[in-house]
């Protein structure tokens, strides 16, 4: 029987920097930097308190695991914001939000009152987009 997930992929278009984005702008901790070939690596970030799942920032690379066609597809996917998605929680969405805009982070929707809690969406420096939330606390 499967216990957990421990890792999950984001698809990046550049490894170096995607690891600067998520490490200086969203502030997390690197886990794992292994070379595995042609200037890519097997290379895992993960939330500062959140350690137990690690996110690998995936390079589109041709040769390694696509033919050069299906990682010009995906490139451009990943590019325009059609391909990764993902909703990372908060306890304070307005201090966060100040914070990572601060940092160059590129919102594309501000902290917006939501039925389920308060939520702002951004994009990383590939193009992949994620929900900032602040989710209501259960009574």
């Amino acid at each position: 029987m499967i216990a957990k997930l421990s890792h999950a992929s984001i698809y990046v278009l550049d490894q170096e920097s995607a690891y600067d984005f998520y490490i200086n702008k969203l502030g997390f901790v690197e886990k794992m930097k292994i070379p595995i070939g042609d200037d890519a690596f097997w290379l895992t970030v993960c939330p500062r308190d959140q350690k137990e799942i690690e996110i690998t920032l995936m390079p589109i690379n041709r040769g390694g695991m696509f033919k050069a066609e299906v990682a010009q597809q995906l490139s451009e996917l990943v590019k325009n914001g059609t391909f990764g998605f993902g909703v990372f929680e908060c306890t304070d969405i307005f201090a966060t939000y100040q914070e990572l805009k601060d940092k160059g982070v590129v919102f594309t929707k501000e902290p917006t009152q939501e039925f389920y809690g308060v939520e702002a969406m951004f994009k990383d420096d590939s193009g992949n987009w994620f929900s900032l939330t602040q989710f209501k606390k259960e009574n």
